[in-house]
């Protein structure tokens, strides 16, 4: 009689607290939502950001906040978000690079992408073009590897931040070519590429939506991609390999939103359907085009599922060409 009742008692708490996630995930979001930016207001990830921030806000009928707060590799940025209270009214924007570069690429960080958060909803996935300035000596891939290998540590490319795709792309291209140069990490997305067009560094690895508005300037331009084969938004630009760069090279992102650790399944599950919901707009679509992103829906489980998979490609990388966060 006991082990029934116990038994009973069991399923009730169960049935309880399935329901109670339930409504929890029907009630979100219950006061305005802060989505936390670890970019510069400017960027085109935090641009992009208060674009879909904008549609959810309308179907959540709450304020969406994207709040930028740009250095530190994202530490600045992860570290308000990691405590925050799990409740899904607080979240995180992160590229691959502050979860599965970092951990490889810094012997000691403030955070844990496995303990602190959880995954919750991709945006997008983009490819990197090779940027200098216009009136640069380097018009074209040989150029800016003659130039290296002839003078060792004398050309410089920046990088939007240290552990950045763009500064780990770099140092396989330097590793790939047999080129040594110098590393220059920037605070400010801007910043980096003003000081490609002023020519205080010489290249970087930049994403189409990042360089664009200096790029329509006529300050700096593209003189190839760091893909498989040429994009549809900037069909006149060759890849690295038929521009005479490494053959099979690839340097890309993602940009994905993260909750912290113990935000209930139904909430992110809700926040998962409602990003989607947003990403196939044709307000969203046709600025993911501009921005030269492509839209890639996924569940949270395949959100993990890439988050692991990166680590390890990543891992492998730093230990391959030696990168560093020094």
């Amino acid at each position: 009689m006991r082990r029934a009742v116990l038994a009973g008692t069991i399923v009730l708490a169960v049935t309880l607290w399935g329901t109670a996630t339930l409504v929890l995930g029907e009630t979100f979001p219950s006061k305005a939502v802060k989505i936390t930016a670890p970019y510069s207001a400017g960027a085109a990830p935090a641009t992009f950001t208060r674009v879909v921030g904008d549609k959810l806000s309308r179907m959540w009928s709450q304020p969406v906040i994207v709040e930028p707060r740009p250095g530190a590799s994202g530490f600045i940025a992860i570290e308000a978000v990691k405590n925050a209270a799990p409740d899904g009214h607080e979240l995180l924007v992160v590229s691959d690079a502050h979860v599965a570069i970092n951990p490889s690429l810094y012997k000691k960080l403030p955070y844990d992408p496995q303990r602190d958060f959880v995954p919750v909803a991709m945006f997008y996935h983009t490819p990197f073009y090779l940027a200098v300035a216009t009136a640069s000596p380097y018009q074209n891939v040989p150029a800016l590897i003659n130039a290296a290998k002839a003078r060792p540590e004398a050309v410089s490319y920046g990088s939007s931040y240290v552990g950045s795709p763009s500064q780990l792309g770099s140092a396989e291209f330097e590793f790939l070519t047999g080129t040594k140069m110098i590393h220059v990490p920037y605070k400010d997305q801007s910043q980096m590429y003003v000081g490609i067009a002023n020519g205080d560094v010489g290249w970087a690895f930049t994403t189409l939506g990042s360089a664009r508005p200096l790029m329509q300037a006529g300050r700096i331009k593209l003189i190839a991609v760091a893909a498989p084969q040429r994009t549809r938004v900037q069909p006149d630009v060759p890849t690295l390999a038929e521009a005479g760069g490494p053959p099979g090279m690839q340097v890309g992102s993602w940009l994905a939103i993260l909750a912290p650790r113990g935000t209930p399944p139904e909430v992110v599950r809700r926040i998962n359907a409602d990003v989607n919901k947003a990403l196939a707009d044709p307000d969203v679509v046709a600025q993911m085009q501009s921005f030269g992103f492509e839209a890639a829906p996924e569940t949270p489980e395949q959100l993990a599922d890439e988050i692991r998979a990166d680590a390890k490609k990543y891992a492998e990388l730093v230990r391959r060409t030696g990168a560093t966060a020094e």
